[in-house]
């Protein structure tokens, strides 16, 4: 009785009120289009969540189909970070604390320039320097195949590609390449390898979030819709565990430089065709 006293209060000073439906519920992307990238470009999270390393790079390029790449980057966040839960939880054991202490402070860095700068650089740039940087590396490999030494890396180059995995990973989801260059070469056993990328993203995005939400790229639209694609996320994140834990340590490594060398070329086929075709 008291609500209805309430709204007829409300319909006598003339105040418009929505209904309560519409106040419980809070706006999603409805579109179909977009579910037609964002669908796949989850799967690709969490299968890289799971494990197969760089394939998440392709995510945030697919969404920005549809959104401005920083909030296809932002909308992607909340789902990372339950399927970091998962992951960290299920590689917790097995990873390289020295690679960790030197890749870290780099990424901390990265994530404050990408904070600064991220919106005053072309998302076509950032994807032709790492599409050139994968394809370089991939191709220094495959040069050097059957003379090719484990390099256990340095400190300088642990903070020059931290620094470059945290601005890549801000801007765009993509700082798996950046990753990629420092660490395969080490040729750390198959699991130790996958718990120190696990646990190294899911430290780089908790640095992503206070910064997101300073540019307010938060909506509820965006996370409403992002709680929708939860459960393709985590059934993602589960078939990526359960393929890196059945592959073979060679056959995993032999994967991850094939799809470096894809998404490296299919970036920079993106940057370079998008800036060929901007108005001049």
């Amino acid at each position: 009785m008291r609500f209805l006293s309430y709204i007829n209060a409300v319909k006598r000073t003339g105040m418009n009120y929505a209904p309560i439906g519409k106040i419980m519920l809070a706006p999603i992307i409805t579109e179909p289009r977009f579910y037609l990238f964002a669908i796949p470009a989850v799967i690709f999270l969490g299968l890289a969540k799971g494990g197969l390393s760089g394939v998440a790079t392709a995510a945030t390029p697919l969404l920005a189909l549809y959104l401005p790449p920083l909030e296809a980057a932002a909308l992607l966040l909340p789902l990372l970070l339950c399927q970091d839960v998962i992951s960290v939880r299920v590689y917790w054991r097995e990873w390289s604390a020295w690679n960790l202490k030197v890749l870290l402070p780099g990424a901390a860095l990265g994530v404050m320039l990408g904070w600064l700068f991220a919106s005053h650089v072309s998302n076509d740039v950032i994807r032709i320097l790492i599409g050139i940087t994968a394809l370089s590396f991939v191709s220094s490999v495959w040069i050097r195949r059957g003379r090719a030494k484990k390099n256990s890396g340095t400190i300088l180059g642990g903070l020059f590609w931290g620094t470059v995995c945290g601005f890549a990973s801000f801007a765009s989801q993509g700082g798996g390449p950046p990753f990629q260059v420092y660490t395969l070469p080490q040729r750390m056993p198959k699991m130790v390898f996958v718990g120190t990328t696990t646990l190294f993203f899911a430290a780089v995005n908790l640095m992503k979030v206070i910064p997101y939400f300073m540019l307010a790229q938060f909506t509820a639209k965006n996370l409403s819709t992002s709680v929708l694609l939860l459960p393709v996320a985590v059934l993602a994140n589960l078939a990526g565990i359960w393929m890196v834990k059945s592959l073979p340590t060679e056959h995993f490594y032999r994967i991850t430089y094939i799809l470096l060398l894809i998404l490296g070329s299919v970036l920079l086929w993106q940057g370079g065709s998008h800036l060929l075709h901007m108005p001049p």
